[in-house]
């Protein structure tokens, strides 16, 4: 007779979802615990000028980001803690949903576990929740829609669909990017016996739902000419530095940790040719259809990233399968403890953890040569912690200047920045030294417009000395930026006096959207 009656399925399931809740308190905690690191991202000062200007829409993203974040700043500030604690709780929230993905493919307690560990382990995942953007609430809502799509498929309530409807509309309302996991998701439909769902009533009515909760910012764009549009082409044709299928995948690769390659490759395996995973199959036509959409428009390695979700969690189930067939118990140990320490030591490679002298150091340790997803972007340091550096240091010596003028021209002067990552920072930070709020034509602060003075003297940061001739008869360049490993570092100060137009009569001649 046995020493202990068997588990119970309920208990062990509740011993799993213990073991999932663990592991997303586990995220959060990393995030806050670095959430002080080297300073504010580029991003998030203008998320925080976007929040002061809330609309239906803005030049580069859906509006949900932004009404989100001037909730955060009503209630908490705009602190670096304040400003993370929703990434954080993205980050957490995602890696609970992993494993329940995991769960719902018929996973156990390992494969819930390695799913959930590989998603913490992934670089691009610490860095899409370590900072204030639109990608965490990206990842978040990926992550809910394939959790529902995995219990529609599996045989759960249709009317499922709906929730899928209202994730999905929310989640266009944040990034476009839901809009290729909608796309990838008629096509696995489609291709596979799940079929049947497109003659199902609930589907149709979730999809309303999602573009009825979409087509406020559709309106907002017809209303504004489709500025997106323009900023997407751009960035596309000018930002956006070209890459082969092979590099792109090898970069995606790397920004999912090389470590969890077998896990998703064996999750895609999975859902294409194993029995049990015929039932999920759609999931697999959506990673393939989603980069075949990335390829052909030439996207950032970045955007793939939550397609691999779906892949972590197939992953574990299959790996889980097969070393239960040979009882390798230590093989599981193993697998769980090398994702805990390539995590680690990936983690100061996307998190701001170490001392940035001590940091080059490391990643030339590593062999790490810091990759760029943008044209002229090259630095010592990777562009997510090159971004936060230096801006309090520009603001204050743009300040110096601006204080130096003789009273008369101080009350004519016009603060001006070249992209939004500088009119953002001085922005934030330029109120505690007296700065005027700043004029820039990048992105969506040239829909804030130039204000109330004709710009008699100009004094801007960044562009070139040629480009303010155009507008001025006297044009100085008074200063250079400098800060160690800042992108803006080398950035010149102009100060332009003797106007040949107002910038009323200019503003509407002139955009930059990119």
């Amino acid at each position: 007779m046995p020493d202990t009656l068997p588990l119970n399925p309920q208990d062990k399931s509740r011993g799993d979802t213990r073991l999932l809740v663990s592991l997303a308190l586990v995220a959060v905690l990393i995030h806050l615990l670095t959430s002080y690191g080297y300073g504010y991202f580029r991003d998030e000062l203008y998320a925080i000028a976007c929040s002061k200007h809330l609309a239906w829409g803005y030049v580069d993203q859906p509006p949900f980001s932004e009404f989100a974040l001037a909730v955060v700043g009503h209630v908490l500030g705009y602190s670096p803690l304040a400003l993370r604690l929703l990434p954080a709780l993205c980050g957490g929230l995602v890696t609970l949903l992993v494993g329940l993905i995991a769960r719902g493919l018929g996973g156990g307690r390992f494969a819930q576990a390695l799913a959930a560990t590989a998603y913490l382990a992934g670089g691009v995942y610490l860095a899409m929740a370590s900072y204030y953007s639109m990608n965490c609430f990206d990842h978040l809502f990926w992550a809910l829609a394939i959790y529902l799509l995995v219990r529609i498929l599996r045989g759960g309530d249709t009317r499922l669909w709906v929730l899928f409807g209202l994730v999905a509309g929310l989640g266009l309302e944040n990034k476009y990017s839901v809009g290729f996991l909608g796309i990838g998701l008629v096509v696995g439909l489609t291709l596979t016996p799940a079929r049947k769902h497109l003659l199902d009533n609930w589907l149709w009515l979730g999809g309303a739902l999602a573009a009825l909760l979409f087509l406020p910012h559709v309106l907002w764009e017809v209303h504004n000419h489709f500025p997106t549009r323009e900023f997407i082409h751009n960035v596309t044709a000018f930002k956006n530095l070209p890459m082969s299928p092979a590099s792109f995948l090898l970069e995606c690769t790397l920004q999912v940790h090389p470590l969890t390659l077998p896990i998703w490759l064996a999750g895609l395996a999975w859902l294409f040719f194993s029995p049990h995973g015929r039932t999920f199959r759609a999931l697999g036509w959506l990673y393939l259809t989603v980069l075949a959409i990335l390829l052909s428009t030439h996207s950032k390695p970045y955007y793939f990233a939550p397609a691999f979700l779906p892949l972590l969690a197939a992953g574990g189930v299959a790996i889980e399968a097969f070393l239960a067939q040979r009882q390798w118990k230590r093989v599981k140990r193993a697998c769980l403890i090398s994702l805990v320490l390539g995590g680690a030591v990936a983690a100061p490679l996307v998190l701001p953890i170490l001392p940035l002298p001590q940091f080059v150091r490391y990643q030339a340790w590593l062999g790490f040569k810091p990759s760029t997803e943008e044209r002229g972007a090259e630095s010592e340091l990777p562009e997510l912690f090159a971004d936060r550096l230096g801006w309090p240091e520009m603001t204050a010596q743009l300040a110096g200047l601006y204080n130096q003028l003789d009273p008369a021209e101080r009350a004519e002067c016009v603060v001006g920045a070249s992209n939004y990552g500088e009119a953002g920072a001085i922005d934030f930070f330029g109120k505690s030294y007296g700065l005027p709020n700043t004029i820039s034509t990048h992105n969506n602060y040239w829909f804030w417009g130039p204000g109330d003075k004709p710009g008699n003297v100009l004094l801007v940061i960044g562009g070139s000395k040629d480009g303010y001739l155009h507008l001025y008869e006297d044009v100085e360049q008074v200063a250079t930026f400098t800060y160690p490993y800042a992108r803006e570092s080398g950035t010149p100060i102009f100060l332009c006096r003797k106007p040949t137009i107002t910038l009323q009569e200019y503003w509407p001649h002139y955009h930059h959207f990119i």
